[in-house]
This record gives structure tokens, C-alpha cells and sequence, in this order.
């Protein structure tokens, strides 16, 4: 059973997900949190978290962090000696993520509320960065925040981009197209 495969054993959709919508948490499909965004299918999760790869110890940064589903999952595959930096644009989301988190009995994470900055450039660099809504473009500051062979998982318009950070100026990227995620906002 691989890292990915384990954290989502531990780690209950159903407990980051609205109360009315539970019953519907073990279906393969997005489901609302509020505030115009969701939580994004499992199985589109476990996919970009196995291309993400992190690993026991890192420092992650979880871009759009939501109702907190995919931090507690990141937090739980980096384990206690790694760290989790969540960055959500809407503020009751930021407070309804760290809550779920703390239910869950996740420590290993801060929450942060995003400025109108792309990522957290405070803490970088970064082993890994998820990103969890599609942009237009790709953002060269969350390229700047990964630090060298590191990994960024991003979709971008319908494809996820699967980004390692070869040098400070090269890149390996690998395309997995056909997606549809919510805005970034």
C-alpha cells in the first residue's frame, strides 16, 4: 500500500465535508464546501497526490486548502517531522479547514489566508506544492517558492502539470490532461 493509499485509510472525506452531504463522501465525485468551491473528486486527489510524491519530513505548501481534506492527507504523509503550510483565499474556509484539521487530530499544519500573492513565499522553499484549483497560467512565483528537485502538482486550465524543479532555470514537465477543477480565485 503506497503513502498515498494509506493517508486516505486514515483520513476520513466524510469529516471535511458539509453535514447534509456526508452520506455522499465515499462517491468519486466533487462536492460542495461553500462558497463556490469543493472538494475535489478522491480519485483526482489520490492521482495528484501520487504525481506530487512527498515524503516523511518534507515542508509542503497546499494552495487552496478548502474545507482541509487534502492538508490533513499531505500532513499525514509527511507525518510529524514534516510540515504543512495551507494557503485558502476565502476566510471562512481558512477557519473551516483548520477546525477540521484539529478534529481530526492533524498538528503537523498552519493555516494561512492568502494575500494576493501566488503561494507563501515566507516560509519557502518548498519540497512540494499542491495546488488544488485550476489557474490560467502557470505561476513563476509558486516556481520560485519550489526548491531545487522539487515537485509542483498544478492544474492549469484542463490539464494538471506535473512540474520538477531540475535547477534554479530548468524544469521537467508532465502533462495529464482532461480536468476540470474550480477557479483559482
Amino acid at each position: 500500500m503506497s503513502m498515498v493509499e494509506q493517508a486516505f485509510a486514515i483520513i476520513n472525506r466524510q469529516d471535511f465535508i458539509p453535514e447534509d452531504l456526508r452520506e455522499q463522501a465515499s462517491l468519486d465525485m466533487p462536492l460542495p464546501i461553500g462558497f463556490g468551491q469543493t472538494n475535489s473528486q478522491p480519485s483526482t486527489v489520490q492521482s495528484m497526490l501520487e504525481w506530487l510524491d512527498p515524503q516523511p519530513g518534507q515542508k509542503v505548501l497546499d494552495v487552496g486548502s478548502g474545507s482541509g481534506w487534502t492538508t490533513a492527507l499531505l500532513a499525514t504523509i509527511v507525518g510529524p517531522e514534516g510540515r504543512v503550510f495551507a494557503v485558502e483565499k476565502v476566510p471562512e474556509l481558512v477557519q473551516i479547514g483548520k477546525d477540521n484539521c484539529e478534529a481530526a487530530g492533524v498538528r503537523n499544519v498552519q493555516f494561512f489566508h492568502a494575500s494576493d500573492e501566488h503561494g507563501l513565499s515566507k516560509y519557502a522553499p518548498y519540497d512540494r506544492i499542491l495546488v488544488s484549483a485550476a489557474a490560467q497560467t502557470l505561476s513563476k512565483a509558486l516556481l520560485s517558492q519550489l526548491r531545487v528537485n522539487g515537485k509542483l502538482v498544478v492544474p492549469v486550465q484542463n490539464d494538471i502539470l506535473e512540474i520538477t524543479k531540475l535547477t534554479d532555470h530548468d524544469y521537467e514537465v508532465v502533462t495529464h490532461p482532461g480536468y476540470v477543477f474550480v477557479p483559482l480565485v
